[in-house]
């Protein structure tokens, strides 16, 4: 019997390929487990359809993550930070302030998790922080800290 793995199975195959097994196998285990589909053309026209529109998808989410990526690139984004008595910032610059400033002064929607900071921001200048934006693209924004009383 020819069946189409939905998931990894360990010894048969993997995701995606059609393969050939012995009857009860693959209908007391493989279907009954939902670990894999019975190969009929239906079934895989069905199966490359969904590829097909994961693919496109997939596409338009690097497409949006490299626009973007250039967009934050070119982008200069400006935190006011209060300062102490001895001309130190109070705490220090946290990725969830970074995304939130985003949010309001651009109107970027960008989690924390996403941003990495190379050391803690304690002082006033500017710093760089690096943005992952999925499937493999990242960006550097420029933050320019500035000390307010």
């Amino acid at each position: 019997m020819k069946v189409l793995l939905l998931k990894d199975v360990k010894g048969t195959g993997k995701e995606g390929e059609v393969v050939e097994v012995k009857d009860g196998y693959g209908k007391n285990f493989l279907i009954g487990k939902g670990l894999a589909l019975h190969a009929t053309n239906e079934v895989l026209n069905k199966f490359k359809a969904q590829q097909r529109k994961k693919a496109e998808i997939e596409a338009q989410e690097l497409e949006e993550a490299k626009e973007l990526g250039e967009k934050l690139d070119s982008t200069k984004l400006t935190i006011k930070h209060k300062v102490g008595a001895n001309g130190h910032l109070i705490g220090s610059v946290t990725n969830k302030e970074i995304s939130e400033e985003l949010k309001t002064q651009f109107d970027i929607d960008l989690d924390k998790k996403a941003l990495t900071l190379k050391t803690k921001i304690k002082a006033e200048g500017i710093f760089e922080v690096d943005c992952k934006l999925g499937h493999g693209v990242h960006a550097t924004l420029k933050v320019d800290i500035i000390g307010v009383e």
